[in-house]
């Protein structure tokens, strides 16, 4: 990865980011973590912005300014490329007056030391005003950028849920609101709500969860009552409720395989602390971020950076009474909130991700003991990572039973439940819970 500008502004790093994604297929918080600690601190969250909504907008950012060049930029300047798509950004969805998103995008292709450019990024910009209503005619004719999906992703929704698809992409390119879920051994949900009152964080309680909020406006972390306390983390409703379908009791084992950043491991032990809980990632990096949650909020997990599926590498020959498989997926249901999903993933991923699942689910299957749950859980909305993958499961092991769940966690099935993104403004997630008979 390419050394960070220092102190340039939140444009060039932007650019610069965005172009780890979109050429190197580096993912965003990768880039983010590389770039960000060099951005001036006044302008880190701008420069944040300008990343996310860019990645939300890409493919109709980039048809955009397609339309604007002559020829296509060298790969050596793909970087003034992704500074014009931040300028068209400005211009178009963020309302940034007309001369400050020129002028600034101008002034940040001198920081990049690519004077020459400053001259087509203002010609570019400029004929954008002038010719908006003619491109956005071309745009409308042309499906994915008008959705702001790659084709590949649209027809796929489209397929798998011909009467939901345009709600899914409307959920998709919208900023995602921020959940809390609180840590009942510290302090109750109605105590909670209570502290943000008087913080002046307006906030209510998601209904479907035991312990979740949803706050009207997003805000920094630490300026949360508690937070380092371990008062409370930021998780997704339907996330928290992957948790809840476990329904672990006291005394119970319980292993959370492909764990990280440990969420679900935390809230886990939130419900039931003094339960022997297992956390498996193959990564010991992210295994790391299980690790400084655990310790926030005060809670202790067995953590072990291992190939979950390869069980010989990591298993102690004691069976479990409860496994949560939070399987790697395409993350189809949670681009809100990782929009470079759309950049990153490509077709032949999904059958890839559908071999690990099932690899995930049969290796782990005979881990657990007799009557005992397995959840499966996916933020996908692919049926072929879902519902399909459990129908096939049950019909590869006899021994295995699917309970139908009351209250319903999301929308039933014929296999599990599917939550689509958006759906009572959470992500988009799938669940089934499976019974060892």
């Amino acid at each position: 990865m390419a050394k960070p500008y220092h102190l340039k502004g939140a444009r060039t790093n932007a650019a610069l980011i965005l172009n780890e994604v979109v050429v190197q297929q580096r993912s965003l918080n990768t880039a983010l973590a590389h770039y960000l600690p060099h951005v001036d601190e006044k302008d880190r969250s701008f420069c944040q912005q300008l990343c996310y909504s860019s990645l939300r907008h890409y493919p109709t950012l980039q048809f955009i300014a397609h339309q604007l060049i002559k020829k296509p930029f060298k790969a050596k300047d793909k970087d003034i490329e992704q500074l014009l798509i931040l300028g068209i950004l400005q211009l178009r969805f963020l309302n940034t007056p007309d001369h400050a998103a020129i002028s600034e995008t101008v002034d940040a292709s001198k920081k990049l030391k690519k004077v020459w450019a400053g001259g087509l990024l203002n010609a570019c910009l400029r004929n954008y005003l002038r010719q908006q209503e003619h491109i956005d005619q071309k745009l409308l004719a042309n499906e994915a950028a008008s959705q702001a999906h790659p084709n590949w992703l649209l027809h796929l929704y489209q397929s798998d849920w011909p009467e939901n698809w345009q709600n899914i992409i409307e959920a998709n390119n919208k900023q995602p609101p921020m959940m809390l879920r609180v840590n009942q051994q510290k302090v109750s949900r109605e105590a909670y709500l209570k502290q943000l009152t008087s913080q002046q964080i307006t906030a209510s309680i998601i209904e479907a969860t035991d312990n979740g909020i949803l706050l009207d406006q997003p805000c920094d972390v630490y300026k949360l009552p508690g937070f380092e306390e371990g008062w409370v983390s930021v998780q997704d409703g339907s996330a928290q409720l992957a948790t809840m379908i476990l329904d672990i009791k006291p005394g119970q084992r319980a292993l959370d395989a492909c764990a990280a950043p440990g969420g679900k491991t935390c809230h886990i032990l939130e419900s039931s602390p003094n339960n022997d809980i297992t956390a498996i990632d193959i990564s010991a990096d992210r295994l790391l971020q299980i690790q400084q949650n655990t310790d926030r909020l005060g809670l202790h997990a067995t953590l072990i950076a291992a190939d979950a599926a390869d069980t010989s590498a990591w298993w102690d020959g004691q069976a479990f009474d409860r496994i949560l498989i939070d399987a790697p997926c395409t993350g189809s249901g949670v681009i809100r909130r990782h929009p470079d999903i759309k950049l990153l993933r490509h077709p032949k991923d999904i059958d890839s991700l559908a071999s690990q699942q099932q690899i995930l689910l049969d290796n782990l299957w005979p881990l657990l003991k007799p009557d005992g749950l397995m959840v499966y859980t996916t933020c996908s909305a692919f049926k072929k990572e879902n519902e399909q993958q459990i129908e096939a499961f049950l019909q590869r092991h006899p021994e295995a039973e699917e309970l139908r769940l009351s209250p319903t966690p999301a929308t039933p099935r014929p296999f599990g439940y599917q939550r689509l993104p958006g759906d009572d403004v959470m992500d988009g997630f799938y669940y089934a819970c499976l019974r060892r008979k």
